[in-house]
């Protein structure tokens, strides 16, 4: 049989065939716009995504008997605000979890209601690219599509329910929302009251490996594959890929260096930090994980070469880089705010440490050592937890440069396992499809008999202690500009 698994990204969809092997048969990319309206704000059509969907699997599958094809799940951006009136109209453009309008409906919830009665509700506290924030905010600056709403989803479950009917989400989805009860696995009362919706305006909530239905006839029609496909609830992006890294299991790690960055560090136990600068979500195997998000990754570095320096010669620009540890110049990848660890959105993207002989290529070195440094933020405070992992798996765009995987081992200190295959949630939810549908016991066992490391980057004593020191002053930096990003 045939799996497909659908990846809705940021800007584009990618979807991917796989065997019940584990093979991937074929993938498919197909783009979509974003829309910024105003400074900080960041929108996409709902629309879109679906007519990319659907273009995607008729390429996906052509050629193909379309009646192998058994499954279909999902990864997707997470948080994204879906509203849909009494007729199943989208009422507006949805609102992106990189957007950042929502300061004054965070400082509502943090302060007002107070972080502890948030966390004691939903495990975490209100990030700008959360979903209850962007209901407060539509309340107050949009009242009459706020009247309108009926059904409230997020991006990938307004997929599965153009395929199904179903009104549904899953777990992983759900805990990224500030609305969900992620310790006891159901929707927050306390929360729907504060936002003012009613519970039935919210989706059933599966596991992430539960099947929620059937493919209409209609849509199969389109899509040109068989009716007796099934739907599979599917996952957060980060979530379905850790399942596509075998981060499946107490302690494990990956790194995901995409448009966003995160760390995550699956769980056996239900677990908070205390100051909620890690985000405590449920995991798509049924358990709980950690993770540290930043929300601009492998971004800066396209920010960067494309829009400053106007080339797409990636490997050029950085085969320059030689002196790993000792460049003077420092980069704060705060391009879009920041949510992990300091959930500010009025941060932002800046340079320091600069001189008359500051190169082109200090430049560029510094942009990917600014992520690496965040990424650092985010594993310190795993580390303070008592959280130590020794290693950790790595996903995304960014991981095609060797020369960042390197900076990453070194600054972080951890072992990096470099897998021989890397899809990312697309493989994660054609996983997810192949264990619903009974091609494997679970989605341990077939990640086990799916993922393979190809190779493992280990950090060097030396270039890593160069780093830390570099990283005590990088620490300095941040708090040095806040007052300043308060008001420019």
């Amino acid at each position: 049989m045939l799996y497909i698994g659908i990846d809705l990204g940021t800007s584009s969809v990618k979807l991917l065939l796989m065997d019940s092997n584990g093979n991937v048969v074929n993938t498919v990319s197909e783009e979509y716009p974003i829309y910024f309206p105003r400074p900080g704000w960041s929108e996409q059509n709902p629309e879109d995504w679906y007519k990319a969907v659907i273009a995607g699997i008729k390429k996906l599958t052509y050629g193909i008997d379309k009646d192998k094809v058994a499954g279909i799940s999902f990864g997707g951006q997470m948080h994204g605000l879906v509203i849909l009136d009494e007729n199943d109209k989208v009422i507006r453009p949805c609102i992106l979890w990189n957007d950042g309008r929502t300061k004054k409906e965070c400082d509502y919830l943090n302060n007002v209601i107070g972080k502890e009665k948030l966390s004691d509700y939903t495990a975490n506290i209100a990030f700008a690219g959360f979903t209850a924030p962007k209901l407060l905010w539509l309340r107050e600056n949009e009242p009459e599509s706020f009247k309108a709403i009926k059904k409230i989803m997020f991006p990938k479950d307004y997929i599965a329910y153009m395929m199904t009917g179903v009104f549904s989400t899953d777990v992983s989805d759900a805990s990224g929302t500030l609305l969900f009860d992620v310790k006891n696995r159901r929707w927050s009362e306390e929360m729907c009251s504060i936002c003012d919706i009613s519970r039935e305006m919210l989706p059933r909530v599966y596991e992430s490996y539960e099947c929620t239905g059937k493919i209409l006839e209609h849509v199969a029609d389109e899509a040109g594959i068989g009716t007796n496909v099934r739907i599979i609830a599917g996952a957060g992006d980060n979530a379905a890929a850790a399942v596509a890294t075998d981060t499946i299991g107490d302690g494990m790690c990956n790194i995901s260096l995409g448009t966003s960055g995160t760390i995550f560090i699956s769980s056996d136990k239900f677990g908070v930090d205390e100051n909620n600068a890690l985000h405590s979500f449920c995991d798509a195997n049924g358990k709980y994980h950690l993770m540290g998000c930043m929300l601009s990754a492998a971004s800066c570095n396209k920010w960067w070469l494309k829009d400053i320096l106007d080339t797409e010669e990636y490997e050029a620009e950085q085969a320059e880089i030689k002196d790993l540890g000792e460049n003077h110049v420092y980069f704060l990848p705060y391009l879009m705010g920041e949510r992990s660890p300091h959930n500010n959105p009025y941060a932002k993207g800046t340079f320091i440490g600069m001189t008359m002989d500051t190169t082109r290529a200090h430049m560029t070195q510094a942009v990917l050592e600014g992520v690496a440094f965040a990424f650092r933020d985010m594993l310190e405070i795993a580390r303070s937890l008592g959280i130590k992992p020794e290693r950790t798996k790595i996903c995304g765009g960014g991981a095609k440069s060797r020369l960042w995987i390197k900076i990453l081992a070194n600054v972080l200190n951890l072992k990096i396992d470099i897998l021989e295959a890397e899809e990312g949630p697309s493989l994660g939810a054609a996983i997810l499809a192949a264990s619903a549908c009974g091609g494997y016991k679970d989605i341990k066992e077939a990640a086990e008999k799916i993922i393979k490391v190809s190779e493992t980057v280990e950090p060097e004593q030396e270039i890593s202690e160069k780093y830390q020191r570099q990283y005590e002053v990088f620490k300095k930096i941040y708090p040095a500009c806040k007052d300043v990003y308060d008001i420019i």
